[in-house]
């Protein structure tokens, strides 16, 4: 293997998982803090608050993938709902706003772009919310993640909180390296350029592009976008699904990967609905 492209891609995977620790390390503080005191009057205050998914929206818009990390903490803790948790994977764009905004002649669509994502987002977050509390799921609890990690060990919550995020820090950078020099070896933008060339099928294919845990991902939609060699609804559900690495942290920290791969599905569904739909209107 060359040794420039295994260096490059080490690189590249420290510096995308560096940018996730502080994200990281907030989620758990506040994990261990509402498991050491007192917890129930805070938590309940969390899950019953129905701004959940508005907010969650608005903060994905946030040109990085954080919130998306840490909303998928909390919800393995139980301290989000399920809708929220899908309106940050919605309204995240990770550098897509970034690329935009790099380019002048771009501006309009970058607003048109974050109203396209609110828009989505913050309806398919109640909505999600709504069905998916009609159907019984194992109540998630905040102790549930310390379940034989010596947590209890530690009196405070610091230790702790720096411990979960350590590991799962250690776990994200070994998969963002292995995942860069996966997508160096198959040649990720020449091949999805041969899949996506004029296809009505586009946002199927460019949604499913965008589940890679990524930022190239985006990066490389948003340039397919700006080149011409996709519509904007195709671009939209690409990155309506291009949740950065909040899907990995998903699969990494819940027990129930049944519900994680039911979650991924819904928000697959609802990007390639919402581009499906910007593609018809224009």
């Amino acid at each position: 293997m060359n040794a420039t492209l295994f260096l490059d891609a080490a690189l590249d995977a420290l510096l995308d998982s560096l940018r996730m620790l502080p994200f990281l390390f907030v989620a758990f503080l506040i994990l261990e803090a509402l498991e050491h005191y007192s917890s129930n009057r805070l938590t309940h205050f969390f899950q019953h608050k129905k701004g959940g998914p508005a907010i969650a929206s608005l903060l994905g818009c946030i040109p990085q993938c954080g919130f998306s990390t840490l909303i998928s903490s909390l919800y393995c803790g139980g301290i989000v709902t399920v809708g929220t948790l899908i309106a940050v994977y919605l309204s995240t764009s990770d550098e897509a706003i970034l690329i935009l905004l790099a380019h002048p002649d771009q501006a309009g669509v970058v607003g048109k772009l974050l109203l396209a994502k609110l828009i989505i987002a913050i309806p398919a977050g109640y909505l999600v919310d709504f069905i998916w509390n009609r159907w019984r799921h194992p109540q998630k609890h905040v102790e549930d993640l310390c379940d034989h990690c010596g947590c209890h060990d530690h009196h405070g919550i610091i230790r702790p909180a720096l411990n979960h995020t350590l590991k799962l820090f250690a776990f994200i950078l070994v998969f963002n390296a292995v995942l860069n020099l996966l997508l160096e070896g198959i040649g990720l933008e020449s091949l999805s350029k041969a899949l996506l060339g004029g296809t009505v099928f586009q946002p199927f294919l460019t949604a499913l592009l965008g589940l890679i845990p990524n930022c190239a991902a985006s990066i490389l939609i948003t340039q397919l976008f700006l080149e011409g060699a996709i519509s904007f609804g195709s671009a939209v559900a690409g990155l309506c699904t291009g949740a950065g690495i909040g899907l990995v942290v998903l699969f990494k920290t819940s027990r129930n990967k049944k519900e994680c791969f039911a979650i991924t599905g819904i928000l697959y569904l609802i990007a390639v609905i919402a581009g499906m739909i910007l593609q018809l209107i224009g």
